[in-house]
């Protein structure tokens, strides 16, 4: 079926279209007629404008939303640097990354029972530097309980594209609510306050950020035509709720930001959720990955992982991404006469894979498991595994669905990705067995024909028998 069969209805109701200039009310004619902002708005609300773009950014590109609210989120205490970061370490001067050309693999990371959505972030991978808006990061977040209902978080450094991958969060924001389970990803846009709270126990996933001058975008379709993998319609955003309540200096909702990779906190005596009525194309957004339309090859040959592109962040060379957003999800292998799992290679881009769910048909001996993760960065060989291999080489080549009841995907990107303290030691979850467990076992099973010519590592000449 076109869509995952969740176990949960969702509470709420959502506006549908990616990128796309919305408006929505919470109470009727709360949304000012033929202007942005009257000298009186409606009900008594402030208005403020929420920016995503520069002001000058062409039209295309530009992303902004005007906002109705009680009270603006200029009002509060000066924001001060707490102890400790989403890494449970002191506060880093700047990024510290650990370049390595080694293929990784990671266990599922243990949940932090008692962590809420913020305490529970640990970034694990990524690449330049937030502040010069050039850089990418790669975070695996674990909670047990919700955070404070007097407490709210946004993020500085960029936008976010959470993939969930155990629980389900109840994401409130300024903007509306919206209610993401296991197969559903949460688009959250910088600086757009928010609060998780977790309705059916722990939670567990993963985060992939971009901190550029762009944001995620549908990967453009070329031969394929008007419509098929993430179609636009799909995508889902929130209706305006909101919070009315007196403001109450004795007991202060507390907001933490996320700035340049460190963490810092300020009070504020009224709710941040009290945006009564929007519009704009600057919004969080979720997506069911069941409703992504998969396209393959119907003839011969596995197609390169890009046709699996649900989201990209493009960098300033055509075709080139800082992020992609790849999925591969339940769908039917029919090519002839050939090797249909991802075959062997090495790549000018960095590869992060997680698993949601089920087994990943290019790693089917075990080790890569549903909450772990793997990273294979710029230039280092890898593939399927050897019993992968030797399987998929011997099987008879009839219509297969591989996949089914699993969702795996790929962060993807031209940046040489580095690995964090916490994720080479500190997360205590490297499977240092991992190139001998995957490819140790590779056979050689090369036999040329009596009389080819060869050459020895001398550089002499010699003939090679079969």
């Amino acid at each position: 079926m076109p869509f995952t069969a969740f176990k949960t209805p969702d509470p709420y109701r959502y506006l549908n279209g990616f990128n796309s200039y919305h408006e929505t009310e919470a109470i009727p004619g709360a949304l000012p007629i033929g202007q942005n902002s009257p000298q009186k708005p409606p009900y008594g609300l402030y208005v403020e404008k929420l920016s995503g773009t520069a002001f000058t950014a062409p039209r295309a590109t530009n992303r902004q939303t005007w906002l109705y609210r009680i009270l603006p989120s200029a009002s509060h205490t000066p924001f001060a640097p707490v102890s400790t970061t989403y890494a449970n370490g002191p506060s880093p001067p700047t990024y510290e990354f650990r370049q390595i050309p080694n293929q990784l693999r990671w266990d599922p990371f243990d949940i932090e029972q008692s962590a809420d959505f913020v305490q529970g972030l640990h970034l694990l991978a990524g690449a330049g530097n937030a502040s010069v808006r050039d850089g990418l990061g790669i975070y695996v977040f674990t909670a047990g309980k919700d955070m404070d209902k007097r407490s709210a978080f946004y993020n500085a450094d960029g936008d976010w594209l959470i993939v969930l991958q155990q629980g389900e969060m109840d994401v409130q924001t300024e903007l509306g609510r919206l209610y993401i389970r296991p197969n559903e990803i949460l688009i959250l846009p910088r600086g757009v306050r928010s609060r998780v709270s977790l309705p059916a126990g722990p939670i567990r996933g993963y985060i992939l950020e971009i901190s550029t001058n762009g944001h995620f975008e549908l990967p453009e379709l070329g031969p394929i035509g008007s419509s098929g993998l993430a179609n636009p319609r799909d995508f889902q955003v929130p209706l305006a709720t909101f919070i009315s309540t007196p403001p109450a200096p004795q007991a202060p909702y507390t907001i933490t930001c996320k700035f340049d990779g460190g963490l810092f906190t300020a009070t504020q005596p009224h709710t941040p959720f009290d945006v009564v009525a929007w519009h704009g194309n600057y919004h969080p957004t979720k997506y069911d990955l069941g409703r992504f339309n998969a396209i393959g090859s119907i003839s011969y040959d596995h197609p390169d992982p890009s046709i699996f592109t649900v989201l990209t962040a493009q960098s300033s060379t055509p075709g080139t991404a800082i992020a992609d957003f790849v999925v591969f999800p339940p769908r039917w292998l029919v090519a002839e006469d050939s090797f249909r799992p991802p075959w062997f290679h090495r790549n000018n881009m960095s590869e992060f894979m997680g698993l949601i769910s089920g087994v990943y048909d290019g790693k089917t001996s075990g080790g890569f498991k549903p909450g772990g993760a793997s990273l294979h960065n710029i230039m280092a060989g890898h593939g399927p595994d050897a019993g992968t291999h030797e399987k998929a080489s011997k099987a008879p080549l009839k219509p297969t669905k591989v996949g089914e009841d699993g969702m795996a995907f790929m962060f993807e990107s031209c940046f040489m990705v580095g690995v964090t303290v916490w994720g080479l030691r500190s997360c205590m979850k490297i499977q240092e067995d991992y190139t001998v467990e995957s490819w140790a076992e590779l056979k050689r099973n090369f036999s040329p024909p009596e009389g080819k010519w060869g050459e020895d590592e001398g550089g002499d000449r010699l003939i090679v028998t079969a």
